[in-house]
């Protein structure tokens, strides 16, 4: 593979994934209700809205479930897995595509949350330290909660510590390798 099929892959990785993390974070906010006043979160609605505002037009929410940032997030992986294909000098089959880009936003979900609950628990070491209000930590506990919350009902906290990250860290790279088993 030469180097320039290699820098446009990066580039169309890149550009992908970042903008189908701020769309899956948006319908997670959503989803969680999180602080729309929030700086992330305002961040995180300047950027997803064009699209979405038009998507939504057309795609109505089901619930609290926002069903265009799924819709839109589904056609980004799509535009990425064809994108990378053609670079790469072949085309998926459509029903493969869709199956495989399923499996990515499962895996990217997974990552999320691996990743929230590993930061959270780093931030709350200098929270203790009296550094006062984050507004990125008060996401990551509205965004953990329905995770950490069924957990911490079964295995309360010994002493001064919560295990209920751990656990969860360990579920979801157990959920992580079932998922990406499939289609390995």
């Amino acid at each position: 593979m030469n180097v320039g099929i290699q820098i446009g892959l990066f580039l169309v990785d890149a550009f992908f994934s970042f903008y189908i993390v701020v769309v899956m974070l948006r319908m997670l906010f959503a989803l969680v209700r999180a602080d729309f006043y929030n700086p992330l979160s305002q961040f995180v609605v300047t950027l997803t809205n064009p699209p979405l505002k038009i998507l939504r037009r057309f795609i109505p929410s089901v619930g609290r479930v926002d069903s265009a940032s799924i819709v839109l997030m589904v056609g980004l992986e799509l535009a990425q897995i064809y994108l990378e294909g053609l670079l790469q000098g072949f085309v998926p089959s459509p029903l493969l595509a869709i199956v495989v880009a399923v499996r990515n936003l499962l895996i990217l979900l997974i990552y999320i949350y691996i990743g929230a609950i590993i930061v959270q628990a780093v931030m709350s070491w200098f929270a203790a330290a009296g550094r006062g209000y984050n507004p990125v930590m008060s996401l990551l506990d509205r965004l953990t909660h329905p995770l950490l919350e069924p957990i911490q009902r079964v295995v309360p906290p010994i002493g001064m510590v919560d295990l209920s990250p751990l656990i969860a860290l360990l579920l979801l790279n157990v959920a992580l390798m079932l998922v990406s088993s499939f289609l390995a």
